[in-house]
């Protein structure tokens, strides 16, 4: 078996084909929860800290030149060393929303996967009468 048909093989397993499509959607969920972190959460968490960009939050390691506007762009275009908390900090609420999001919906799939309970069965003095009763009905027939 040459090593092309090993790969094929491999290839069009199911688990391969599913780890492919859960990367996709992965990646789109991700830009929808970096779009509402970004977009929706974060810009409310600015405006009650007091700033109106959060992203924009920084501390310069070196001195600005007053001729660099004070936005995180300008201050690194600069070649301006930065600690970009803001940043930081965005992306992490990022990983907190999604890993909610993941565990909630693990928890929901495990939720569905667990089989119905099945009842214990009956005691066997139970399981002897009911037979009993069952020959009983067929004799009366």
């Amino acid at each position: 078996m040459g090593i092309a048909s090993e790969f094929k093989e491999f290839a069009v397993k199911g688990n391969v084909v599913d780890l492919a499509v859960g990367v996709i959607i992965g990646a789109a969920f991700g830009k929808i929860v970096d779009s509402l972190v970004n977009d929706v959460v974060m810009p409310v968490i600015g405006r009650l800290v007091g700033g109106l960009d959060f992203s924009n939050y920084f501390i310069a390691l070196k001195d600005i030149p007053p001729n660099i506007p004070m936005t995180l762009e300008a201050v690194k275009k600069a070649g301006i060393p930065v600690l970009a908390y803001g940043n930081f900090l965005t992306v992490s609420l990022n990983f907190v929303i999604l890993a909610f999001i993941i565990f909630l919906m693990v928890k929901q799939v495990n939720k569905l996967r667990r089989e119905p309970a099945v009842a214990p069965p009956p005691p066997e003095d139970v399981t002897l009468l009911r037979e009993i009763r069952d020959l009983l009905k067929a004799k009366q027939a």
